[in-house]
């Protein structure tokens, strides 16, 4: 699993987990205010009894007359006082109230899915936008030996073609080297002078997969018919330059293609093998 991948997932969890809290935090919240609303729904009660003299002790008529009469005699009565009335059985809470109610249950599902949706989405940006950290067209790529790549080309009579890079490996005679020292530096040079250029796929003209035509031993466009020749140099066509290139690395007899540097194709007329079309075109 490389980096991005990880990277990705430790944002989709997180994005989760936020939700989950929030989702969490506001459930706690509804119910810590339904146990208020009880509690103050039941103090309002008690308050109310209190109010109307439905509590406290309470003294017959009766008894107010016979403890009068017994005063009359000189005697006393003691009066003891019924205790106060039982509390009245405290009414069930309210389900509604101190669960979850209908129209909380559909906001907060559609308040869930439409972060999932978000977090789907934010991924999916993130992995399109998120720069290539190792390995893949981006990076620099291994091909594989050099004398085995050359090798396979003179047998094939056609390029070598690094689908992972998007790249054309293609042979570059020794003989031309001279006229490429004015035409080309850095790394592309350098590649020609270990025999090979690597050629991007695209056509310089509208982007277009250029395949090669055996046939011709030339790359030929098949949209609008742009034409270079085998080391990538324009011959033809609308292109506005030859194909664009990469820089190569030789090391241990171990070709590697620079993709992460791209290198703007030759100018238009810029013809350092001389090379000519060999036979019928494809394109």
């Amino acid at each position: 699993m490389d980096s991005s991948t990880v990277v990705l997932i430790a944002v989709g969890v997180v994005i989760l987990l936020g939700g989950l809290f929030v989702f969490t935090t506001s459930a706690r919240r509804d119910r810590a205010s339904a146990l208020a609303k009880a509690r103050q729904d039941a103090h309002d009660e008690a308050a109310a009894r209190v109010s109307h003299g439905d509590e406290g002790p309470t003294v017959s008529g009766r008894e107010v007359e016979r403890a009068a009469n017994l005063s009359r005699r000189g005697e006393s009565l003691v009066v003891v006082a019924p205790g106060g009335a039982p509390p009245a059985p405290r009414a069930p809470m309210d389900p509604d109230a101190l669960g979850v109610t209908r129209r909380q249950f559909f906001n907060r599902s559609i308040v869930g899915f439409f972060t999932l949706g978000l977090t789907g989405f934010g991924a999916a940006s993130i992995g399109f936008l998120w720069p290539t950290l190792s390995g893949g067209f981006g990076a620099k790529i291994k091909v594989g030996k050099l004398d085995e790549i050359l090798g396979e080309i003179r047998a094939k009579r056609e390029p070598f073609y690094l689908a992972e890079a998007r790249t054309w490996i293609a042979p570059y005679p020794a003989d031309a080297v001279g006229k490429a020292s004015a035409v080309y530096t850095g790394a592309v040079l350098d590649g020609m002078k270990e025999g090979v250029v690597a050629l991007y796929q695209k056509c310089v003209h509208l982007g277009c997969r250029v395949p090669f035509c055996k046939s011709a031993q030339w790359f030929e466009c098949p949209c609008h018919g742009s034409q270079y020749n085998r080391v990538g140099e324009k011959k033809g066509g609308p292109a506005p330059r030859g194909l664009d290139m990469f820089g190569v690395e030789v090391s241990g007899g171990v070709l590697s293609v620079d993709t992460g540097s791209l290198v703007q194709g030759p100018p238009i007329g810029t013809n350092t093998t001389g090379q000519e079309a060999e036979g019928p075109h494809c394109a």
